[in-house]
């Protein structure tokens, strides 16, 4: 290094003077600084959170300072970086006060829902860097919330009761109790089928977010097919069994799965039920991921042959007119479709027109009505949805689903009737329903029975259930399949049983498989590369006619003594979750030959909660 060269004596001797008037200088104000030390942060604390929805998901602030303090412009979030509530303007809590805040509101700008089984609450200040207090919880807060115990100074706990902008009304001891598991039918029968499920799916190969399924029935010698959708980012998959997995196919660009696009090759939908029909397949979508606060539910239209590593929607029915006032979060969660044919013989009431369904009112709705399961109004819709491109669509049902939520819909041929399906939420609860003969609700589908999640599986956030046809019915069972929204331990997609009765049912002709991969008949056995196409409905091969495989005694789910099945009508239940409906029509299906109930003023006693999801 090139040495300085030396500086002048007078210049040297001036240095040390200038360096000591400026430090006298500076030492007032360091000394200052040093007895005051830097602002101190507002005394907040995050003290109590509700994730039960009821009425909504909030956030408590407490003020534990002996000083008012001014929350304007402060910021909420869970989890997620992306999900900010911007506490109002002219906030102030009071010293000792309280403060909440109900981040879903829909019509709050930058509303989010808060998970359940596990989450977090975080309060920053408004330079959005400075994280004032946070808590993240791992499990539901049942029979209360999650609150600070002492108020405003402990530990979280479960709570004994949600005490909003008041103190916390701690447990004696003041430590965490053990939430209870929820149920919203708090007697519902033991799953009809194995209480075993296992894994089917590459661990950790989908990630989250894996939610609705539809099963395909390959034939003559083509493999059967589980279409999948996945909600973020949202893709389709046509997976086929390799071992005992399930894994996406390699044919027609299929291998890592299609993502998914609205009409115009533009946007990332939120993709939650999917269901595949002589018309293609159909998409329930709640929002739009690229404007995530914004609901936008709809249902959206694929050609299952496309090919490539995109997909755009060849039609979208958006629903938002017909379903205002929906979370961005709280939409369409699962779909499926009745046929014509069953609605007709059933005597399904058109609430469009308020008479007997007649096809022919809805010209170009193709072969069946739309049925769309909401998460945040627990009900399902039916549509009548114009497949000629126009995108209109007309609501002839409005249906209680009996759950706060619904987090998935599957019409079930075998059973003619629709699965409703509520995840953790309600400790993993499926209700049947099916059009009711008479009575208040005749013409309508009303509840049928709830049944318990098989017992060895635990409250995973399951939001996709689909059960395979009723060709694959071995020994009295036949596949159901469960997807894991939050893969945990790796999965995201379960393999179980449910139970089946071959003789009882009637399956669809064989038709020429024509969608990449192979293919076959759809889930309403019609063929989806023949949009003209209908069913062509044979009886299974060794199969008898309903009327004749009736059996003369069964057997409850519940394990109850043999009961003769009525000829001519039947006494109700004393007791269980059909007790209430007041019905007189039996349905009999399972392995077990459990006694189910279809009819009039079925009535179930809920508690309302919701989760958030993905």
């Amino acid at each position: 290094m090139k040495p300085h060269p030396p500086r002048p004596l007078a210049l040297a001797l001036a240095a040390p003077a200038v360096g000591a008037l400026a430090l006298a200088a500076l030492l007032p104000a360091a000394a200052a600084h040093a007895a005051t030390g830097p602002a101190p942060l507002p005394s907040l604390v995050v003290n109590e959170i509700d994730a039960s929805g009821v009425p909504g998901d909030w956030i408590e602030i407490k003020n534990t300072g002996t000083t008012d303090v001014d929350a304007s412009g402060m910021i909420l979030k869970d989890d997620k970086d992306s999900d900010r509530f911007d506490i109002p303007a002219g906030t102030t809590i009071k010293a000792g006060g309280y403060a909440s805040f109900q981040v879903d509101d829909p019509n709050t700008p930058g509303n989010f829902g808060l998970g359940k089984g596990g989450d977090a609450a975080r309060l920053y200040l408004p330079d959005n860097t400075t994280l004032l207090d946070s808590f993240t919880w791992a499990s539901d807060s049942e029979p209360g919330s999650w609150g600070r115990c002492p108020d405003g100074t402990g530990d979280f706990a479960v709570t004994v009761s949600t005490t909003r902008d008041a103190a916390n009304d701690c447990t004696p001891s003041g430590t965490p109790t053990t939430p209870a598991e929820p149920h919203t039918v708090a007697d519902a029968l033991p799953w009809p089928g194995s209480p075993e499920v296992s894994d089917a799916n590459v661990k950790d190969y989908f990630g989250t977010n894996l939610s609705g399924l539809s099963y395909q029935l390959g034939e003559n010698g083509t493999p059967d097919t589980l279409w999948a959708v996945k909600n973020g980012p949202s893709t389709l998959y046509k997976l086929q069994r390799s071992g005992k997995n399930w894994v996406p196919t390699g044919q027609g660009g299929w291998a890592d799965g299609m993502q998914l696009r609205y009409p115009d090759g533009t946007g990332d939908p939120d993709a939650e039920g999917v269901v595949l029909t002589a018309d293609g397949v159909f998409v329930g979508t709640e929002r739009n991921n690229d404007d995530s606060k914004v609901s936008r539910p709809a249902i959206l239209r694929f050609d299952p042959k496309g090919e490539g590593t995109e997909l755009s929607a060849t039609t979208e029915w958006n629903l938002t007119s017909d379903l205002p006032g929906l979370g961005a979060n709280l939409g369409i969660e699962g779909l499926g479709m009745v046929p014509d044919s069953e609605l007709v013989s059933k005597g399904f009431v058109d609430e469009a027109t308020g008479k007997a369904y007649d096809p022919a009112t809805y010209p170009n709705h193709g072969a069946g009505i739309y049925f769309a399961g909401v998460e945040g109004t627990g009900k399902l819709y039916g549509y009548a949805l114009d497949t000629s491109g126009s995108g209109t669509f007309t609501r002839v049902a409005t249906i209680d689903s009996g759950f706060p939520a619904v987090m998935e819909l599957q019409y079930d041929a075998e059973k003619h009737g629709l699965w409703a399906v509520c995840d953790n939420t309600c400790g993993g609860q499926y209700a049947l329903l099916d059009i009711a003969k008479s009575g208040a609700n005749a013409g309508k589908y009303a509840v049928a029975t709830v049944y318990d999640r098989p017992a060895n599986m635990p409250n995973y956030n399951n939001e996709g259930f689909v059960t395979a046809p009723q060709a694959l019915c071995v020994d009295g069972r036949k596949p159901a399949f469960f997807t894991d929204d939050d893969q945990d331990q790796g999965v995201s997609l379960r393999e179980g049983s449910i139970d089946c009765l071959a003789a009882d049912v009637t399956s669809p002709a064989p038709t020429t498989p024509s969608t990449p991969g192979g293919g076959g008949t759809t889930p309403d056995g019609s063929d989806p590369a023949d949009p003209a196409g209908t069913p062509s409905a044979t009886t299974s091969p060794g199969a008898t006619s309903p009327a004749a495989s009736t059996p003369a005694s069964t057997t409850s789910a519940a394990g109850s003594a043999s009961t003769d099945a009525p000829s001519g009508g039947a006494s109700s239940p004393s007791s269980g979750p059909l007790a209430s409906t007041g019905a007189s029509n039996w349905l009999v299906f399972g392995s077990a030959a459990a006694l189910v109930l279809i009819g009039a003023g079925t009535s179930l006693a809920v508690t309302n909660r919701r989760r958030k999801h993905s």
